[in-house]
């Protein structure tokens, strides 16, 4: 009965023995980062199509809507008619201007002829009155008819006066007659709602028989050239964007084709709420208009990496977005090293270039198991 106790001990003895070396001393399989070549290194934002000019047109003035030229989807010109108002009423309003205008040229011209006869009446009383004088000084004619003469001379100048400003009311008029009649014509031709740039209809708000209030929008209008995603990209990856970068954006409805674009402009201020800047991209190769508002994810690709290899973020420890600690496997046995990363990738992953041989194999996942000194064998990631 000892006997059997004994080696049932023993048994155990040998059991636990082992459980504890295959825990703790056997070496252990550690999957390590290879060597990848030409790793690009992108950076991720979530966005929307937006458009770079954008306006939502109405009239300047009131009026009832009557004439619905273009719909949603029209490509249309610059200056093309898109809408009509009722402009019956502003019609007479320019006949009336006109009719004005007519009036006061009228009155110019009339002013103007009694301008010109005030001045032959004035010369031919100036003439007058030097006769009479030259006369009185010899002894033929007598000094009262010289003083009348020129006193009528005098009363002349005063005439002249008074016509020339005359005229001057007159061409005011004219002049006032033909700004409000400018005026008018202007706001009959604010009835006719006209596209101010080459662009593409995208809403059409308003229908025929509407009454409309000035600046009410009537078309939504997009310059189709002018379309962009804006992507919101974590402030901490954006740090090495800049513009003219090559990126892939890839829409909502279409989430198996890549268009290309590339980056146009970068936000000078960050959200403070989400921490994140914004990111426009323009499209080069758009296969067909995309649609204003659609959510849009959007790689954009900063730099290529000749021979990196790429490490997992939560196999780094105290990882701060450029360094952190890593296990490496050196003569057989676990350790631990502080490396610097040379960028981190859309995949949660960070690249290490430089500051740690090749030789010196780099953990991409860890376990229970490590510890510094611990045996381990270093194995190729599946």
């Amino acid at each position: 009965m000892r006997l059997r106790i004994s080696m049932f001990g023993a048994v155990l003895l040998v059991l636990a023995g082992g459980g504890w070396w295959f825990a703790t001393q056997r070496p252990l399989p550690v999957p390590v980062a290879g060597v990848a070549e030409d790793v690009p290194v992108t950076v991720f934002g979530l966005g929307a199509v937006e458009a770079r000019i954008l306006s939502r047109v109405g009239f300047e003035v009131a009026g009832t809507l009557v004439e619905v030229l273009a719909d949603h989807g029209d490509r249309v010109a610059a200056g093309a008619p898109l809408a009509r108002l009722a402009s019956a009423s502003q019609e007479a309003r320019v006949a009336r201007a006109e009719a004005a205008l007519l009036s006061a040229d009228a009155a110019a011209q009339r002013a103007e002829a009694q301008r010109e006869r005030a001045e032959a009446l004035l010369a031919q009383r100036l003439a007058t009155a030097r006769r009479r004088r030259e006369l009185a000084s010899r002894g033929v004619g007598s000094p009262e008819s010289a003083e009348l003469a020129e006193t009528e001379a005098a009363a002349a100048q005063a005439d002249l006066a008074v016509n020339r400003a005359d005229a001057a009311v007159a061409r005011a008029l004219q002049a006032e007659a033909r700004a409000n009649l400018r005026a008018e014509r202007t706001t009959l031709d604010k009835h006719t709602l006209r596209a101010p740039f080459d662009a593409l209809v995208i809403t059409r708000a308003r229908e025929a028989g509407a009454a409309l209030n000035p600046g009410e929008a009537v078309f939504t209008l997009v310059a189709p050239d002018s379309i962009w995603a804006l992507a919101y990209v974590d402030e901490g990856r954006a740090g090495d964007i800049a513009l003219g970068q090559p990126a892939i954006v890839t829409l909502r409805s279409r989430p198996g084709r890549r268009m290309r674009a590339e980056v146009v402009r970068i936000g000078l201020e960050a959200d403070r709420v989400t921490e994140e800047r914004r990111v426009h991209v323009r499209c080069l190769a758009c296969s067909e208009m995309p649609v204003i508002g659609e959510q849009a994810e959007v790689v954009i690709e900063t730099r290529r990496l000749p021979r990196a290899r790429l490490v997992p973020e939560n196999a780094i420890h105290g990882f701060d977005g450029a360094s952190g600690t890593v296990w490496t496997v050196e003569d057989g046995r676990l350790a631990r090293r502080q490396v610097r990363f040379a960028a981190r990738l859309v995949d949660g992953s960070a690249a290490i270039t430089d500051g740690l041989p090749e030789e010196i194999p780099v953990a991409i996942r860890t376990g229970p198991g490590f510890a510094p000194g611990r045996a381990a064998r270093a194995v190729a990631a599946p």
